[in-house]
Order: structure tokens, then C-alpha cells, then sequence
């Protein structure tokens, strides 16, 4: 069997640690004199030995989309930079076979000094394009980023968008035969994000191999069919993307449709407010993860406020696994509206009917702003989700129908009929 990567056994360790006293810029006098002093009167701090990656193994076939997802803090951007050769593993191996593009940082491998055209055929050159490969991509590079007006301008006065449009062209149309791509495209609007999946996808599907890591479950199950989802450092599941999703937003709690914040420092949280738990109910009130397409549903949220004189608003985003937006909810409870909140727990619901979304799963984000001054106190994306399941019966909005049914939202609508007979 081919391999377009091979991981085996691959570690990473990292030592922390400092000397006790405050590390500053001195004189050459005071780093000679510091040097003399330092074995006699200060000593370094005992240090701590971080393991980011531990006993990693997996196997990419050519042509696969993976997506790797974690927590903050799982490894993800160690074992990318390790993929990549910018950092070398502690223990174990990785084999590449092909040419490898990274994307892990705005401006990877651009020269803050060249201008955009300069660069373009810097990056391909670092890849082992020919200049005539790089020439015949040019136009489309340049049209991909929409940099056409500043191509001839050095990069170092490029907007941090700029800086991803024309990093994201560069990797993807130099043809590598792998592609590995960090969080990077969240730097630009949502237009641009979807205009990147579509062209990782194209990668994809002319069978080469990309490696994508993302906090946007939307992303991952849209571009990838499969998943490697990591924790302290280690591979807790791989395999089809919708399982390990499951498995990744229900690492909490045992269910994706209930993420709860005890540690507080460790919850989403604001000046103002800081979120504790958010839900999804059944018609009957009990936590679940799946709907019956038919049926009415509760989104929820509980929160502190712990700073009184403040007018909150909380809203939760509906996203479907295209990361297309459904619809935005914001709390219109009237006896809240134009209302500071005092200090204490509160917990906000908003029912949604059935008969509304279409089959498939949906993802929540969860968000608090202050009024008057406008603050955002947080904004958990994909904070919880559901599945909706149509059982084909014969009350639902299908009617008759047996199969697919496209769009967006799936209302149940009243229809009626005259009929006059011959």
C-alpha cells in the first residue's frame, strides 16, 4: 500500500523552566558580569518537561482529506510543525512522500522586504517549481488573492487578509502533493474561508493530499471524510468525520448536545458575564443530541453576572455543516429588554418548532454582548449540536415524498387546493 505520510511513535518534548530572576536587556557588562555571578548566587528554576505529542501514529493515503481537531493545547499546531520539518520529533518518525506546502502562519515563508510578485516566486522556488510552473499559475495566484492592485508592493504593508490571500494562493496553486494547512484561513471574512474550503476540496478531489486542522467542526465535516481528533497530545479517535466529531463534542459531558464550564477559569467569560452550561432539550425537557424533525426543541444557556448595571444580550448563531448560518436568535424577553441585570445565575431559553430545519446536523454557537457600550463578553463557536432525524412519516413536512428534500430550512407550510369539477 502507498503512503502520502507516515507517522510513527512521534513525541515532542518541551522543557520549562526560567532562572528565578527577572529576565531583562542589559549592557555587555551585565551579561559578562551575570555570567560570572550566576553559578555561585542564582540558579534556574526547576524545570517541567511538557510532552505535546505522545506515541503519535498514523497513516495518510494520497488523496485523503484529513482534518485534525482538539481543545486548545491537544498538539494540533506541534504536529503540524513536526509534519512540516520546522520542528524535530523527540522520539518516533515521519515519512512525507511528495512535495509538501505548508500554511501555519500568516505570511509562512514570505519576506517582509519582497514585494507580493517577488514572493510568489520565492515560495515556489522553496517548493521546487520551475519558473516556468510558477508563470503558467501567476495570473491565477494573483486573481485567487485578490491582491492584483498591491502585487508589485512589499508584503511588509500588506493587511494581515492580504498577508492569507496570497500565502493560501501560493500553497494551493503550486501543485504540492500535499498540502498541510493550519487555522490560518480564520484570519479572513467568511467569503474568503469558503472560497478556501472549495479549493482545498479541488485539491482534494485531484488527488492530492491535504491535512487541515480547525476549530470549525462546519469546515471539517464539509471538506473532510475523515477525522483525527487529539488530546494532551495523544490520538483519542480517528475515523469517519461525523463519529469523531460526535466524539470530540461529547468529550465533556457523554453528549454533543450539552457542554458544560465547571472549572471557571476555564469558561468563556467577559467582564461582565461567564458562560456555565449550554443545552439542547427535547418537547419533553430531557438533554439530548437528536430531534425529531417534527417536533419543537430548546436551545439554553446558564451564566453568571457578576457586574451589575449592565443591559446583556444573549444569542446563539444556528450553523448548518456547510457553515452557511441558518439563523441568528437574540434574547427578546421583554422583561429583560433595555434592562441592566444584576448579580447572580441566570438561565435563557429560546424555543425553536418543528418542522423548521432540514435533515442533517446542526451546530451552535453561544454568545453574550453588553449593550451601550457594545462588548462582546464571549462567543463559544460550536458550543453544542444536534442531529435532525426525519422518520419519513406521514405527518412530516415530505408528505409523500421519499426522497431527498434540498434547502436550507424545511418549514411546514399550509397548502390548500380548489378544485371545480367538469
Amino acid at each position: 500500500m502507498t503512503y502520502a505520510i507516515r507517522a510513527q511513535g512521534l513525541a515532542k518534548l518541551y522543557h520549562i523552566g526560567q532562572l528565578k530572576e527577572k529576565a531583562s536587556y542589559g549592557t555587555l557588562r551585565d551579561t559578562l558580569a551575570g555570567m560570572i555571578r550566576r553559578p555561585f548566587g542564582q540558579r534556574r528554576l526547576p524545570e517541567k518537561e511538557l510532552w505535546a505529542l505522545s506515541d503519535i501514529s498514523f497513516d495518510v493515503r494520497p488523496g485523503e482529506v484529513v482534518g485534525v481537531i482538539g481543545r486548545n493545547g491537544a498538539g494540533k499546531s506541534t504536529l503540524l510543525k513536526v509534519l512540516s520539518r520546522i520542528t524535530e520529533p523527540s522520539r518516533g518518525r515521519a515519512e512525507l512522500y511528495g512535495r509538501v506546502a505548508s500554511l501555519l502562519e500568516v505570511g509562512t515563508g514570505f519576506h517582509p522586504e519582497l514585494t507580493g510578485r517577488e514572493n510568489v516566486f520565492l515560495n515556489g522556488a522553496i517548493l521546487g517549481m520551475r519558473r516556468r510552473e510558477i508563470e503558467r499559475n501567476f495570473d491565477e495566484i494573483v486573481a485567487f488573492a485578490e491582491v492584483e492592485k498591491f502585487i508589485d508592493t512589499p508584503v511588509k504593508y500588506y493587511s494581515s487578509g492580504m498577508y492569507v490571500r496570497l500565502a493560501f494562493a501560493v500553497a494551493a496553486h503550486l501543485e504540492p502533493e500535499i498540502l498541510i494547512v493550519d487555522e490560518v484561513l480564520a484570519v479572513g471574512d467568511s467569503r474568503f474561508q469558503k472560497k478556501c474550503i472549495n479549493k482545498m476540496q479541488d485539491v482534494g478531489q485531484a488527488g492530492r493530499t491535504v491535512l487541515f486542522v480547525s476549530h470549525s467542526m462546519q469546515s471539517i465535516m464539509r471538506m473532510c471524510d475523515r477525522t483525527i481528533l487529539l488530546e494532551f497530545g495523544r490520538v483519542i479517535d480517528d475515523g469517519p468525520s461525523y463519529k469523531v466529531i460526535n466524539t470530540y463534542l461529547g468529550r465533556d459531558t457523554g453528549s454533543m448536545g450539552q457542554r458544560e464550564w465547571p472549572d471557571e477559569s476555564k469558561s468563556p467569560a467577559g467582564s461582565v458575564s461567564r458562560l456555565r452550561a449550554v443545552r439542547v432539550r427535547d418537547e419533553a425537557g430531557a438533554v439530548t443530541d437528536t430531534i425529531d424533525i417534527r417536533r419543537p426543541m430548546c436551545l439554553e444557556m446558564e451564566y453568571d453576572v457578576f457586574a451589575g448595571k449592565h443591559v446583556l444580550l444573549p444569542h446563539f448563531y444556528l450553523m448548518n455543516e456547510d457553515n452557511v448560518c441558518l439563523f441568528t436568535t437574540l434574547d427578546v424577553d421583554p422583561e429583560w429588554r433595555q434592562r441592566p441585570r444584576p448579580p447572580g445565575r441566570y438561565i435563557s431559553r429560546v424555543e425553536v418548532p418543528g418542522n423548521l430545519f432540514s435533515e442533517g446536523t446542526i451546530y451552535v454557537d453561544v454568545a453574550i454582548t453588553s449593550i451601550e457600550p457594545s462588548v462582546g463578553q464571549f462567543h463559544e463557536r460550536d458550543a453544542v449540536a444536534f442531529q435532525v432525524v426525519d422518520r419519513m412519516e406521514s405527518d412530516a413536512a415530505r408528505g409523500d415524498w421519499g426522497g431527498n428534500v434540498i434547502g436550507l430550512m424545511r418549514p411546514m407550510l399550509n397548502w390548500s387546493t380548489s378544485y371545480t369539477p367538469l
